[in-house]
């Protein structure tokens, strides 16, 4: 299949859940940004967010289901489980795919007041593909993240430090990353998002990339997102495009 024929398929796949009771608790998203928001879920509400990406780097395509369960015990404490659910990678000399890379998330929140919070995670991700789409070995994350709501706009700041299992000969072990998106309801039904990002690894040129994103939700338990980001230097993707859902799949308590 080309890569938008895995977009539109999982698009698709996605949007003919059966519709959701209105009557229980907002889901809410992670994605489509790098940067988390301090919040979890409600507590107790199992949430699946499950999207399409599809990217190019110089002449590597990379097209993956991503995909992330997240369940909160109170709402200070939760876990997180994700990774890709099936990766197609290709370059002029290669193909290769199969299931990606499996991350699980400990996660911290520091409520201040309604509009503001603090949180801590703590990843490890687990070499669970295989050949070339993973590294073979676990890499560990600390990520620090600031949540702000100012007037109408919503701020979500990461910053996160990666050590590496596998680093590439004449790279250093240490990746750190930084981002910041902004986000704004437009109404009822719509919203919007804006997000810069990038990375640092020694032995290589800084990453930098530009996200952009629309935000749909025929309820509150259910949220679609479609967008695009673009590169902003040589060592970053050409581009990407993406699409996901996120919905409640089950209320443990």
């Amino acid at each position: 299949m080309t890569r938008m024929q895995n977009l539109i398929f999982v698009f698709i796949a996605a949007c003919s859940l059966p519709a959701l009771a209105d009557d229980g608790a907002p889901v809410l998203p992670y994605r489509p940004t790098v940067s988390s928001p301090a919040q979890l879920p409600a507590p107790g509400q199992l949430e699946l967010e499950l999207g399409g990406l599809s990217m190019k780097t110089n002449e590597e395509r990379r097209d993956s289901v991503p995909y992330q369960f997240k369940l909160a015990f109170t709402e200070n404490w939760g876990v997180l489980l994700g990774g890709d659910a099936y990766v197609w990678q290709r370059d002029p000399d290669n193909r290769i795919s199969g299931f990606g890379d499996t991350s699980l998330t400990l996660k911290r929140a520091f409520l201040i007041d309604d509009k503001t919070a603090f949180g801590l995670e703590f990843t490890s991700r687990m070499p669970s593909s295989k050949g070339e789409i993973g590294s073979g070995k676990a890499d560990y994350t600390l990520n620090g993240i600031f949540s702000k709501d100012i007037g109408d706009f919503h701020l979500d700041t990461n910053i996160n430090t990666t050590r590496i299992g596998a680093p590439d000969e004449g790279t250093g072990r240490t990746l750190t990353g930084i981002s910041s998106s902004l986000s704004k309801t437009l109404n009822e039904k719509w919203g919007v998002v804006g997000e810069l990002s990038g990375t640092h690894q020694s032995g290589l040129p800084k990453n930098a990339l530009f996200l952009t994103a629309l935000t749909y939700s025929p309820s509150k338990r259910i949220v679609i997102d479609f967008g695009f980001a673009k590169g902003l230097n040589n060592n970053s993707p050409d581009w990407e495009v993406f699409t996901g859902i996120v919905v409640p799949i089950a209320n443990f308590w």
